[in-house]
């Protein structure tokens, strides 16, 4: 045993036996249920002073001087001072709880507020109940003059206990109410424009919708390999087939993927289809949706990965060809297989000579062109060959889909087409996606029967576009790292 398991041991066997003097002492440091009747924040002026309060939270710093003791409770409204002494407290709540509390323990605090010599509005105690007495201890925090400091810092361990993150960091819950804001305020635009937020099955026979490997399970009654699904695309569209017009989903992905700042294993995403819209309306839609939002959180201007961004203005438009003559003065559409790969080679992009044209276009654009992409910008026409789900550029050129990315700050936002419902095109697609698979490319798409039967059927023309929420609330919150918008990110094994 190492001396800090040790230390740590005899902390936890030390509360212990604090824990048996309060029920020794005929209290139950657990009780069902407190009745607390404000948040700390409410009595934290000046006008709460001589009043009764009721209400209780966490203990977060603790002086103990004899006969009395100082310590600041915190709930998530904030922190209040509380002034214990023995001979204000009732017979034996002194001895039995008041001796006995530690930093960590959750207790409740009836009293009047009063303002202490240094101008303190703090709680007189008249009594002090244990509702929940803490064994291990909080991390190593002190306090000073109202300032934290040999406080929880280390990234990994916050995003492996969050618990102790959100007790000793308090102020992070401010992005995750924002978080929930964000949600909310983006399912109050779709909703008021029309739209039904629909659920779609999270495990399935057949996964589709996009390149990405998944999580695969089996399912005993079954007797059935399924797959967690990477996107919701092919489920919604067959809703499009049975005529609801205008449909979203809004929910968690899974991808069998890498992990950085940018992406977790599951994540949330948005899907949004409309019938009879293309990829530019849909483009205009998605502007109004983000712009709808960043309003409601008063979030028009944020500072994102250094960058100051602006949603005041109308988001800017271009082509991948556009971008990549601009980073390389050559015209890609004119280039072949061969010419792309050199290239790449050239620019130090990392390639292989099994990448088709259309993966070889990828790869530069993400390289040399997207860093450069800081105001908001819709990027069209993507090349066929990674985007088999999309229809072919309406100007003959059947290379091209119609097709946006958009990007802020460097980063991908939203991915959206004017969704192909041809069903002999989308089989021949498909098809090709699955001859890619057998030469080993395990992110290619797969035939799925049940969708090129539902769109023999008859799609409309229809607009879709898939929104990556955890990036959206990185933006607006000005997060660097989408573990610090997730409360609890994946991560590899202690």
């Amino acid at each position: 045993m190492s001396s800090d398991q040790k230390s740590l041991k005899q902390i936890i066997d030390h509360r212990i036996e604090k824990l048996n003097k309060i029920i020794d002492g005929g209290i139950n440091p657990y009780p069902h249920s407190f009745d607390k009747k404000n948040e700390i924040s409410t009595y934290k002026n000046e006008s709460s002073i001589g009043k009764s309060v009721k209400t209780a939270g966490r203990i977060v710093s603790l002086r103990k001087m004899g006969k009395a003791s100082f310590l600041n409770i915190q709930d998530e409204s904030g922190k209040i001072q509380i002034y214990l002494k023995n001979n204000l407290l009732p017979e034996n709540n002194y001895d039995i709880v008041g001796r006995n509390i530690d930093l960590g323990d959750i207790v409740g605090v009836t009293g009047e507020i009063f303002k202490t010599k240094t101008d303190e509005i703090s709680i007189r105690a008249s009594e002090i109940t244990m509702l929940s007495k803490n064994i291990r201890p909080l991390p190593n925090l002190k306090e000073k003059d109202g300032k934290a400091f040999n406080s929880f810092e280390d990234k990994e361990l916050r995003y492996r206990h969050r618990e102790l993150d959100l007790i000793v960091n308090p102020e992070i819950i401010s992005t995750f109410r924002l978080r929930s804001k964000i949600i909310s305020e983006t399912r109050k635009f779709l909703d008021n424009n029309g739209f039904l937020e629909v659920d779609t099955p999270v495990l399935q026979s057949v996964y589709g919708g996009a390149n990405a490997r998944p999580f695969n399970t089996f399912h005993n009654t079954l007797d059935q390999n399924l797959f967690m699904r990477i996107a919701v695309e092919l489920y919604l569209k067959r809703l499009i087939i049975g005529g609801i017009e205008k449909v979203y989903e809004l929910g968690k992905n899974f991808r069998n993927e890498g992990m950085d700042r940018n992406h977790n294993p599951e994540f949330t995403m948005l899907e949004i289809y409309e019938a009879y819209k293309d990829v530019y309306q849909t483009a205009e839609f998605t502007e109004k949706l983000i712009k709808y939002v960043a309003n409601k959180i008063d979030k028009e201007d944020v500072l994102f990965g250094g960058n100051d961004i602006s949603f005041k203005k109308p988001f800017l438009k271009t082509t991948m060809a556009e971008e990549l003559l601009k980073a390389t003065g050559l015209n890609v559409l004119e280039m072949d297989e061969s010419e792309l790969f050199n290239l790449a080679k050239s620019k130090n992009v990392d390639v292989n000579p099994k990448m088709n044209y259309g993966k070889l276009l990828d790869e530069l654009f993400s390289k040399l062109v997207e860093p450069t992409l800081i105001q908001p910008t819709f990027v069209f026409d993507y090349p066929k060959a990674i985007s088999p789900l999309a229809k072919s550029k309406r100007d003959g050129n059947e290379n091209i889909v119609e097709r946006f990315e958009l990007f802020i700050g460097g980063m991908e936002f939203a991915n959206a087409f004017s969704e192909l419902n041809d069903p002999i095109e989308q089989r021949k697609r498909l098809e090709a996606q699955a001859k890619l698979r057998d030469l080993g490319d395990d992110e290619a798409q797969i035939v799925d029967e049940n969708f090129l039967q539902a769109i023999e059927t008859g799609m409309p023309p229809t607009g879709g576009v898939g929104i990556g929420i955890d990036r959206l609330i990185m933006l607006l919150t000005g997060e660097n790292s989408i573990k610090d918008v997730i409360f609890f990110p994946a991560m590899r094994p202690e």
